[in-house]
């Protein structure tokens, strides 16, 4: 292949040229051409044309510099290996790079020997006329929240008016996320999780009359930072779809979570005791919070709210219990007699965070890690109202996520306090305890 050569400069306007002493001078009542200002929009609009046309003139260089390569020749040049002839020019095509579109005519090579595969561009292959990058970011601005339906109006007059921009050029970007979710969902895990957070999220796809639910596994890792482990489609939240999802990540090389964390969902916790029966559970105080509150009037509801979030807030496992009586009592007082029987249901799985260090209270007593990944996923599919396909849907879902998953808070305390829980020392109160001080003086 021959050199580069920059490409030939482009003629541009040159200033009128001095007027001739011999002739007669102008007419002085003339009106005077006005001065183009530096923000003119002329100005604009020439440097535009400009980019244009060496972006079109360099990709033309390009071509004419791989056709020279498989020929093994340049133009007017022999050689004793004869590999085809140029044949002229293809039809124009209009191609899109970055946010530009060019008209381009890529040449042709005929007479190839048999021998000798037949040409083909790898910089203008065949059907394309978006760039990589900017399929790339069409793709992530679909991520974004910008309808499939909104891209030809919003990026016509920027990539061309025969450009192939439609939902349909849109939505056959999808094929690599499904690849992309295929090979997460069966990869292998080494890393320790001390902590899982689990729930389901009802996407509402296609006329199924029992919607399908998307069952979401976060992990917390050694380091703090916690990242999706799962996500499957499941028939609502039963035991046997989350056993399904917990059986998947064991065999994958997930060790039992020390504390697992979800709401009131029953199948779940049935599903944990199957699969991962020594990890232990924290039920959510939100879920519990909205639960009460739709068993006492409207009147009572924010009075309710204010003392059930001193109940969760209490810094020790008895003070939380006395607080809870004080909460009892009220509800008692005032007839909501099964608010109270609500309020003492399971409650030993939703004072379970206390035997783990204060530092990651405020991640364990609910399930907000999870419920904030839905709150962002809700913003996108809003977008696309009712998606028709389980599996783009589970994929558009999926990408969403790991596109949040970097904004991710980590748990405090860091590598340390995680390291200690994961040595399976014991926390009193949330207060660590050394070993020595926790073991028992054997008697005399």
């Amino acid at each position: 292949m021959e050199p580069y050569h920059a490409p030939e400069p482009i003629a541009l306007p040159l200033a009128p040229p001095e007027p001739n002493p011999a002739e007669p001078p102008a007419d002085e009542s003339a009106e005077e051409a006005p001065l183009v200002g530096s923000s003119s929009p002329l100005i604009d609009e020439t440097l535009e044309s400009i980019a244009r046309e060496g972006a079109r003139r360099m990709l033309e260089r390009a071509l004419h510099a791989e056709v020279d390569a498989h020929l093994g020749r340049s133009r007017y040049d022999r050689v004793a290996d004869f590999s085809g002839y140029r044949n002229g020019y293809g039809r124009e095509r209009e191609v899109t790079i970055g946010t530009w579109s060019v008209e381009v005519r890529p040449p042709r090579v005929s007479d190839t020997p048999t021998h000798i595969p037949p040409f083909r561009s790898s910089i203008l292959p065949r059907g394309r006329a978006l760039s990589s990058e900017t399929q790339r970011l069409f793709a992530r601005l679909y991520l974004e929240g910008l309808s499939s339906g909104d891209f030809e109006p919003a990026f016509r007059e920027l990539v061309g008016e025969r450009a192939p921009l439609s939902s349909s050029t849109i939505l056959r970007l999808r094929e690599e996320w499904k690849a992309e979710y295929a090979a997460w969902r069966v990869r292998p895990i080494s890393e320790r999780f001390a902590y899982i957070w689990c729930d389901g999220l009802y996407l509402g796809v296609g006329s199924e009359l029992e919607h399908s639910c998307l069952l979401v596994i976060v992990g917390a890792r050694a380091d703090g930072r916690k990242e999706l482990l799962a996500m499957e489609l499941g028939y609502r939240e039963s035991t046997d779809s989350w056993a399904d999802v917990l059986r998947s990540l064991r065999d994958r090389g997930l060790e039992a979570p020390l504390l697992a964390i979800g709401d009131g969902a029953l199948g779940l916790w049935a599903a944990l005791r199957d699969v991962f029966p020594e990890t232990r559970h924290q039920r959510c105080w939100n879920h519990r919070a909205m639960n009460l509150a739709d068993k006492v009037p409207k009147r009572l509801q924010p009075e309710l709210r204010h003392q059930l979030r001193s109940v969760w807030n209490a810094p020790s496992r008895s003070e939380c219990e006395l607080r809870r009586d004080e909460v009892g009592r009220w509800l008692h007082a005032r007839g909501q007699d099964p608010a109270a029987e609500t309020l003492y249901r399971d409650w030993d799985d939703f004072t379970t965070f206390y035997d783990f260090p204060a530092e990651h209270w405020i991640h364990l007593r609910t399930s907000n890690p999870v419920e904030s990944i839905f709150a962002g996923v809700r913003v996108r599919t809003n977008v696309a109202k009712r998606m028709r396909r389980r599996d783009s849907a589970l994929c558009l879902v999926f990408k969403v996520v790991q596109r949040l998953e970097h904004a991710w808070r980590p748990l405090n305390g860091g590598l340390t306090v995680m390291t200690l829980v994961l040595r399976g020392e014991r926390f009193v109160d949330g207060i660590y305890v050394p070993r020595f001080e926790s073991e028992e003086v054997p008697a005399a």
